[in-house]
Formats: structure tokens, C-alpha cells, sequence
């Protein structure tokens, strides 16, 4: 059986803040579905499906979908709530794409979000209630895991620590121009290089910070999609990969199925120039020096020469590469909504209303991703056309 073609018809998110004392968690994903119905100038009667995601355990409570759904108006609808640490968002995205694609529903509602500021668990302590940067130090924590796989690139590519400061400078200068964006700093080197030091080579400013947000999309199948919508965002393609044959961190620091799944679609969508082929770039980096080896990955720079496209100017909203034009994760990272913020952020540039941080000419593909733990990856291929 083939799967219905699918787009999505309209999106929404918060401003996203360090602490969003003024709303509870029900109140904060209900800003993000009243963003996305009007969008998609739908009611909250008209979805027939929704699916939730966060990450519960950075926010230090269990089960919030029982009253984030009657806040939200969507008691007896059918659905469910999704978990998958950091991916979590993604894997709430891809099922409300297999629930739109599998024709049984006609109005799918994917809604995610994180209010780390009520934060009682690891997460939290890390910094969530204390300040706005994550500088919790456990075992296997993002600033330890992203130290490790830094230090390996360096020592691989000849990148050096000016270098990774060149790619925070531009994730905050694309930051500056998103109104929803969390962290608006003004960044130089300098400021950079000289922040306060994590696990070398990790500063503080090379992470993300601790975020209370929401992000919503609503997706269609085709015929609904074309009534709904004058421009929708085509789903080409998805997929979300777990191992992929990828060596495991302990074997190798740069061990990511990211490669390895955008590999899979390219081949799908037969795409064998993505730098060409695809317009913008929304990609999931915790840390501001994983999109180095990320934009390797994803095919936008030959194997460890990425940092040579900082040292030239290359990667920003105007030039040759507009990579994460909304700043990124680095900026905001409302951990469960961050893989859905990428979609909602990729769909904008493909319908041309990203505002100030619009990459120039027509956006005729994008692609978005959600990260995990260890390696983990999810895909996503949109499309302005059929």
C-alpha cells in the first residue's frame, strides 16, 4: 500500500526564554497551537490527531500530557505522547507524518515542548534554574560527550579553538535576527575564546542553554493539504536512524548516524549534489563546534575541511552556505520541542517567511534534523513543490 503524499499546512512556536514564569507548562504548549491553527487558519475542532513530545525528565515531572491536552482542547482526540531524550521532537514529528500519511486522519496536530525553569531533575540542576547556560558536569553529559568528539576533530582536521569560535560568532549573528530566538548576545572571537572554560575544548558559550519553549506543526494528507493551505510545505521524505551500522562513541568520538541517514534519502530522492540541491539547513548541534563535523556529514563540506568554510566567510544567511539560519540550538534549546523548532524553522525558509533571517532566492528544499544521546538521528526532507 502506498502512503499518502503529505505537507505541513501550518506552524507555530514560543518565544523562547530562558524562564517563562508567566505561563505553566498547559499555558506555554497552547501558545505554540493557537501559533500553528492560525497558521493553517484552522480551528482547534478541526484536528482529528495529535501527538505530543517531551522530554520529561529535564523538566522533573511525569504524565504532563494529562492536562497539557485539556488546555490544549484536544480531549477524545486520538493520539499520543512520545519520549526519546533528545530526539523526541523528531520522532513526534515522523509519527504525526505516518499518521497523516497512513490516510486515516485528516488534520494532524504535533505539538513539543520543555519548560526547564520548574526543572527538579539532573537536567535542571545543570543549570536550568540557576542561570541560562548548561554547565552541569555528570558522566556522558552533552559538555564531556561534545568535549570528547571536539578535541578528536581537532586533532583530525587542524582546526584550531579560533575556528570554533568562528562558528559560534555566526550562529549568533543568524540568532540576532530570530525574533523567537533565546540568545541574542553580540558574540565576537574574542569573547569567545575567552569565555569561561567547560571540559577543554568546551566553553561555556559553545552550549546550548536551558530553555522553556514550544513548537507546533500541523500536517495534512494531499487533497486536504491543497484545500488548507496556498503553500504548503511538502514532506519529501524522513527517516530516523538508531545504529546504521554506525560505530558506538567508545569505538570512535565521531561516531553519528547522521551521515549514514541522509545517505539513505539522498539515495531515495536521488540527490547527488546536496549542497546544490538543498537551499537551507536547519541541523540539531547541542554544541555550537559539533557543526564542523555535522555540515560534513550532511554533505555541505568534504571530511573534516569544514572549518576552512569559516576561515573563508562561506557559511552565513547571505553567503555560499546558509547553514542554520535561525541561529540554531546554541541559541534555544527547549530540549523535546528542539527537533520540532528545526522543522517549523525549515518550513518558513521553503515558504520564504523566515522575516529577518530568510535566506536569499527560492528555497526549493531543506532539510532538518533531530539529535539523541549517543548518535541517534532523524532526517527530514521538505519540499516547496510536488
Amino acid at each position: 500500500m502506498t502512503g499518502e503524499r503529505i505537507a505541513i499546512v501550518g506552524v507555530g512556536q514560543t518565544v523562547h526564554k530562558s524562564k517563562r514564569t508567566d505561563v505553566n507548562t498547559a499555558e506555554l504548549c497552547a501558545e505554540a497551537v493557537e501559533a500553528a491553527l492560525a497558521d493553517a487558519q484552522l480551528t482547534i475542532k478541526d484536528i482529528d490527531c495529535v501527538i505530543l513530545g517531551s522530554f520529561e525528565p529535564a523538566d522533573g515531572y511525569s504524565g504532563p500530557d494529562k492536562f497539557i491536552i485539556p488546555e490544549i482542547g484536544c480531549v477524545g482526540k486520538a493520539g499520543f505522547e512520545m519520549q526519546n531524550v533528545g530526539t523526541t521532537g523528531a520522532v513526534a514529528c515522523a509519527a504525526a507524518f505516518n499518521m497523516a500519511a497512513s490516510g486515516l486522519f485528516e488534520n494532524v496536530l504535533c505539538v513539543a515542548w520543555q519548560k526547564m525553569d520548574e526543572a527538579a531533575g539532573a537536567f535542571g540542576r545543570g543549570g536550568g534554574g540557576a542561570n541560562e547556560y548548561w554547565t552541569g558536569q555528570f558522566p556522558m553529559s552533552p559538555i564531556t560527550n561534545f568535549a570528547r568528539r571536539t578535541y578528536d576533530y581537532m586533532t583530525r582536521s587542524g582546526c584550531t579553538e579560533e575556528h570554533l569560535a568562528m562558528v559560534r560568532v555566526k550562529q549568533d549573528q543568524c540568532a540576532q535576527r530570530n525574533k523567537y530566538a533565546q540568545l541574542k548576545l553580540g558574540l565576537t572571537v574574542e569573547k569567545v575564546m575567552n569565555d569561561f572554560l567547560l571540559a577543554w575544548p568546551i566553553r561555556r558559550l559553545h552550549m546550548c542553554p536551558t530553555t522553556a519553549g514550544s513548537a507546533a506543526i500541523i500536517v495534512c494528507p494531499e487533497k486536504r493539504a491543497k484545500k488548507v493551505s496556498k503553500k504548503p510545505v511538502w514532506v519529501e521524505d524522513w527517516f530516523t536512524c538508531h545504529q546504521g551500522g554506525a560505530l558506538t562513541m567508545a569505538e570512535d568520538p565521531q561516531a553519528s548516524t547522521l551521515g549514514y541517514a541522509c545517505k539513505k534519502i539522498y539515495k531515495r530522492r536521488g540527490i547527488t549534489n546536496p549542497k546544490k540541491e538543498i537551499q537551507a539547513w536547519e541541523v540539531y548541534e547541542p554544541a555550537s563546534t559539533a557543526e564542523l563535523r555535522w555540515m560534513e556529514e550532511v554533505g555541505v563540506a568534504e571530511d573534516y575541511k569544514a572549518w576552512k568554510l569559516f576561515e573563508q566567510g562561506k557559511v552565513g544567511i547571505e553567503k555560499e552556505i546558509p547553514f542554520n539560519p535561525s541561529g540554531g540550538v546554541t541559541a534555544t534549546n527547549p530540549i523535546g520541542a528542539t527537533p520540532v523548532v528545526r522543522v517549523v524553522e525549515a518550513s518558513l525558509q521553503v515558504r520564504g517567511d523566515a522575516e529577518e533571517h530568510q535566506v536569499p532566492g527560492t528555497i526549493n528544499r531543506a532539510l532538518a534534523t533531530g539529535y539523541g544521546g549517543q548518535g541517534e538521528n532523524v532526517v527530514f526532507l521538505l519540499k516547496k513543490t510536488l
